[in-house]
C-alpha cells in the first residue's frame, strides 16, 4: 500500500516493442516506387495481451486508461465498463486485469491514478496465463504512445544547385545524408519527379536510380511540402511538369541522437579523415536499430550488426541501440530458419550477446535473453550433422562474405563460429547458475574444437583448410576461419605465428575485397602485432574510397574498378550501398588496437590499456568504458599520458628502455614489455618511455 502518487509509463509484452518497430523499419525499403520487403522472417507482436496488477489501497480512487488497441477491464474476475477511459477502483486488495487487443500494431497500456499506475512492476501475459514483467521505455505520457516513436529531425540545406539542359534541377547536399525532402513555395498542377542518388551519376539516371518518388500536385496543394518517406541520398534531381514552380528545396534530416564519445586524432591527416568519415558512416546507420545501409538494404542483418556492436563500444557506447537490435534480430519462437536465413549470422548473434555482457557488464539483459539464447543455440545444435558439425541445409544461406569461394559441405569457418558460440553460451550459463547446461555446453565445445583441428588444421600450410565435402577435404586455404581462430582465441602462440605468416600475410591466399571481412582480417593482424601494416592498409583501402570522393564508406570497394563501375552491384548499375555500417571498421581498429583499450574484466570493472603507435608519430583520443565513463590517452615516441576514469586500469607497454612514472613503478613482463597498475581513479599518469633507440 502506498500513499505517494505513482508515475505511469506505457507497458507492453517484453520484446514486442522492438519486434514491432523492427517490422515497421524493415518494411520502409522501397525501390523505384515499389515496396521491397525482407526475404527473411519478420515477426509481429502478440495480438492479445492481459495486463495484471494486484493492488491494495485504503480508499477508492479513479484511474484513467489509455491503450494502443481495444481493451476491457476486469476487477476480481468481473467486467467493469470504463466511462470515457476512466474507472473507479474499490478500496482494499483486488486483482485488476486489463485485456488489450491490437490486430495491426503493438498492444500497449497506460494507466494513471494517484497510487495505481502502469509500470514495470505489473505483470503481462499473451493469454497463456504465464505472467512476466512487462516491457517499457521512456514513454511516460498518455498522449505519447509507443506507436508515436520517431527519430529526431532538423532542417538541412543543400550546398549546390545545378540547372540541367532539360530544365530539371540537380540538388547536392554535399555529403551522404538521410531524411525527408522538403519542397518550398510549391505551386501549379501536375507532377514532380524526384530521382535520388548516392552519387551524381545515380541521380541523373532516370532508368536506373534505385530510389525515386512521384509527387502529384493539385491546385489546392500546400505551398510547403514534406515527403512522407525518408530517403538516403547525396543528390536529388527534381523534374517538374510545365507550370509547376518550386521556389526552394531542403531536407528534414533524420537521426538518432547519440553522443560522439570516442575520439581520435593523430599525426596522419588521412587517418584523421578516415576516423571522421567512419564516425559519420556509423551514425547514419545507427538508427532505431543498427542498419546495414541507409539506401540498400535498410534492414537489420545479424552479421552487419555484430560489427556495429563492436564499433559502437568505441564510438557512442549506446547500450540501448545494442539491446533493441539484439531483441529484434532474435524475434519470436519457434525458430524454423537461421537468423536472416544465414547460417553464420545465428552464431554472430550468440557471440555478440556475450560481447555485450563483456563490454557493459549487463548480466540482467543476458538473463532476459537467456531463453532466447538457448532456443537459438539448440536450433543450431539440432541441425548439426552426424559429425557434430554444421553445414548448409536446404533453405540456409551460407554467406561468409561476398566472395567467390566454395561454400559446400563443412566449412572450417562455420565450425569456428559454432565452437565459440558453444563456449560463450557455456560461460553465460555458468554466470546465471545454470550449471548443468554450462557443463554440457563446455563438453560439446571442447569436443568440437578437438575435431575442428583434427580435421582442418594443416601444419604444412600453416592454418585451417577451408572445407570438407562428403568426408573429403578439399585442400583450399582461405583467410576466414584462420583470422577468426585468432580473434576468438582458439590458437596457441605457435599456431598464431603460422597463421600470420602463411595465411594472413600470404598473397597467394585469395584476398578479401569487402570492408566487412577486412575488418576482421585487420583486427586479427593487430592481434599478432601488425599495427603498422594495418595502418598502411587503412590508408590505402579506406583512403582509396576518399580519393574517389566518398563522404561515407561503402559496402564494397575494388581499387581496380574505374568510374561509375564502382557503384554496380547485383547486376544493377547503382545497387551498391555507399553508406554501409561495416565500412566504419577503422573506429574499432584504432580504438582497440592503437589506443589499446579493452575490458580486462566484464563491464570494464578493470580496464586494460595497451597503446601502440603502429607507425604514427603521435595520437590522442578517448575511449568510452561505460555510458558515463571514459579513458583518455596521448602517446608519442617518448611519452605517454593517460587520464583514468572511474575504474582501475592496467597499462601494458613496449619500450626499449625501462619506462618511468612518478605515480608508480613498472614491472617487467618480458621481451621489452612492462606493466603498471593505474589504481588512482580520475587521475593523470605521465610516463616516459621510448619506442626505439635513437
Amino acid at each position: 500500500m502506498t500513499t505517494e502518487k505513482q508515475t505511469a509509463t506505457w507497458i507492453w509484452y517484453p520484446g514486442d516493442f522492438e519486434i514491432w518497430l523492427h517490422r515497421e523499419v524493415c518494411l520502409r525499403r522501397e525501390e523505384r516506387g515499389s515496396i521491397y520487403p525482407p526475404f527473411y522472417r519478420l515477426d509481429s507482436p502478440y495480438v492479445s495481451l492481459k495486463f495484471q496488477h494486484i493492488y491494495t489501497i485504503a480508499e477508492s480512487e479513479e484511474i484513467s486508461i489509455a491503450a494502443e488497441g481495444r481493451y476491457n477491464v476486469m476487477i476480481d474476475g468481473l467486467m467493469v465498463p470504463p466511462t470515457s477511459g476512466r474507472i473507479v477502483l474499490p478500496a482494499g486488495e483486488h486483482n485488476l486485469i486489463i485485456s488489450v487487443v491490437n490486430e495491426g500494431g503493438l498492444p500497449a497500456l497506460f494507466v494513471q491514478g494517484r497510487s495505481v499506475a502502469s509500470d514495470p512492476r505489473w505483470n503481462v501475459s499473451h493469454t497463456n496465463w504465464q505472467w512476466v514483467s512487462p516491457g517499457s521505455w521512456h514513454f511516460n505520457k498518455a498522449t505519447e504512445p509507443p506507436s508515436a516513436y520517431r527519430l529526431a529531425t532538423f532542417k538541412q540545406s543543400y550546398i549546390g544547385e545545378e540547372q540541367l539542359p532539360d530544365g530539371s534541377q540537380l540538388i547536392d547536399f554535399g555529403k551522404e545524408t538521410f531524411g525527408y525532402i522538403q519542397l518550398h513555395g510549391l505551386s501549379g498542377v501536375g507532377k514532380v519527379m524526384l530521382y535520388y542518388g548516392e552519387s551524381r551519376e545515380e541521380a541523373l539516371s532516370e532508368a536506373h536510380c534505385e530510389t525515386l518518388d512521384c509527387i502529384e500536385v493539385a491546385s489546392d496543394a500546400p505551398l510547403e511540402y514534406t515527403h512522407h518517406a525518408s530517403r538516403a541520398l547525396r543528390y536529388v534531381r527534381i523534374v517538374a511538369d510545365v507550370g509547376i514552380q518550386v521556389r526552394d528545396v531542403s531536407l528534414l534530416y533524420e537521426y538518432l541522437p547519440v553522443q560522439y564519445r570516442g575520439q581520435f586524432r593523430c599525426s596522419n591527416e588521412r587517418i584523421n579523415e578516415i576516423w571522421s568519415i567512419s564516425t559519420y558512416t556509423m551514425h547514419l546507420t545507427t538508427r532505431e536499430f543498427f542498419l546495414d545501409g541507409i539506401k540498400r538494404d535498410r534492414w537489420v542483418w545479424s552479421g552487419d550488426a555484430y560489427q556495429s556492436y563492436l564499433i559502437n563500444y568505441y564510438s557512442f557506447f549506446d547500450e540501448a541501440v545494442n539491446r533493441r537490435t539484439t531483441i529484434a534480430l532474435r524475434g519470436k519462437d519457434p525458430l524454423d530458419t537461421h537468423l536472416n536465413t544465414i547460417l553464420d549470422y545465428s552464431f554472430f548473434w550468440i557471440i555478440a550477446l556475450y560481447d555485450h555482457y563483456w563490454y557493459t557488464g549487463d548480466l540482467e539483459f543476458v538473463r532476459r535473453m537467456y531463453k532466447k539464447l538457448l532456443g537459438l543455440l539448440d536450433f543450431c545444435r539440432g541441425r548439426a550433422n552426424a559429425n557434430g558439425m554444421v553445414e548448409g541445409q536446404p533453405g540456409d544461406w551460407v554467406f561468409v562474405d561476398w566472395a567467390n569461394i566454395d561454400k559446400q559441405g563443412e566449412l572450417s569457418f562455420q565450425q569456428v563460429l559454432y565452437c565459440r558460440s558453444l563456449e560463450v553460451s557455456a560461460q553465460l550459463a555458468a554466470l546465471l547458475k545454470d550449471d548443468t547446461r554450462a557443463q554440457e555446453l563446455s563438453r560439446e565445445a571442447a569436443s568440437l574444437k578437438k575435431q575442428l583441428f583434427e580435421t582442418f588444421w594443416d601444419e604444412e600450410h600453416g592454418g585451417l583448410l577451408h572445407n570438407r565435402v562428403n568426408g573429403v577435404l578439399q585442400g583450399g586455404m582461405t583467410r576466414y576461419s584462420n583470422m577468426f581462430a585468432i580473434l576468438l582465441d582458439m590458437l596457441d602462440e605457435q599456431q598464431r605465428e603460422l597463421v600470420a605468416r602463411h595465411v594472413l600475410k600470404n598473397d597467394a591466399v585469395p584476398s578479401i575485397v569487402t570492408p566487412y571481412m577486412r575488418f576482421f582480417e585487420l583486427a586479427a593482424l593487430c592481434e599478432v602485432g601488425e599495427q603498422a601494416y594495418v595502418l598502411s592498409e587503412m590508408k590505402s583501402y579506406w583512403g582509396g574510397m576518399l580519393d574517389l570522393g566518398a563522404t561515407t564508406f561503402w559496402e564494397k570497394y575494388d581499387p581496380e574498378l574505374e568510374g561509375a563501375a564502382q557503384y554496380e552491384s547485383s547486376g544493377r548499375p547503382f545497387a551498391k550501398s555507399l553508406c554501409h555500417a561495416w565500412g566504419a571498421g577503422p573506429i574499432y581498429l584504432l580504438g582497440k588496437y592503437f589506443m589499446g583499450v579493452r575490458p580486462l574484466d566484464a563491464g570494464y570493472a578493470k580496464v586494460l590499456i595497451e597503446p601502440t603507435l603502429g607507425g604514427l608519430s603521435w595520437f590522442k583520443g578517448t575511449v568510452p568504458t561505460a555510458e558515463d565513463d571514459e579513458v583518455s590517452i596521448y602517446m608519442d615516441e617518448t611519452s605517454l599520458r593517460i587520464r583514468t576514469g572511474n575504474r582501475p586500469a592496467v597499462l601494458r607497454l613496449t619500450s626499449v628502455i625501462e619506462p618511468t612514472c612518478e605515480a608508480g613503478t613498472f614491472c617487467a613482463i618480458g621481451d621489452h614489455r612492462y606493466e603498471l597498475s593505474l589504481d588512482s581513479l580520475q587521475s593523470e599518469y605521465v610516463i616516459a618511455y621510448r619506442t626505439s633507440i635513437f
